[in-house]
């Protein structure tokens, strides 16, 4: 006459995945910061080698004007970032002269066009030198 219901409350299994989600996300965001922080390292050392200040790597528009003078082009290209498809274009330029003026090849460039930070990088602690190039002025 009497009835038992025995029911056991199992551990959610969205409250796993949303465990499993948060502690992705906090991994994710330490390897961006760590990925940021080698390139701004990179950038810094490719200033320094063609002769101008580290830390104007850091900012963030003036180190694009910055490396348009290293690159020997017009600096105030730089407002060609700001508009949406000339950004792109104006980067490939600028990776091929960045390349070119370190003494690297065309296959080079386009390894930094495509992967920039490892490439980066590799130009920053290599043995490569810095060597001006003719103003396109």
């Amino acid at each position: 006459m009497y009835s038992y219901n025995y029911t056991y409350d199992y551990p959610s299994s969205a409250a796993g995945a949303g465990i499993f989600a948060g502690f992705f996300t906090f991994f994710m965001i330490l390897v961006v910061i760590a990925c940021v922080v080698l390139v701004y390292i990179a950038q810094w050392k490719i200033f320094k080698k063609a002769g101008k200040e580290g830390w104007k790597a850091l900012i963030p528009i003036y180190n694009t004007y910055t490396l348009l003078q290293i690159l020997n082009m017009e600096p105030l290209l730089c407002l060609l970032t700001m508009i949406p498809f000339a950004n792109f274009m104006l980067g490939i330029v600028m990776n091929v002269k960045l390349a070119k003026s370190f003494g690297k090849t065309t296959g080079f460039a386009v390894g930094l066009i495509l992967l920039g930070p490892i490439f980066q990088m590799i130009l920053a602690f290599s043995d490569a030198k810095y060597k001006q190039l003719p103003s396109s002025k």
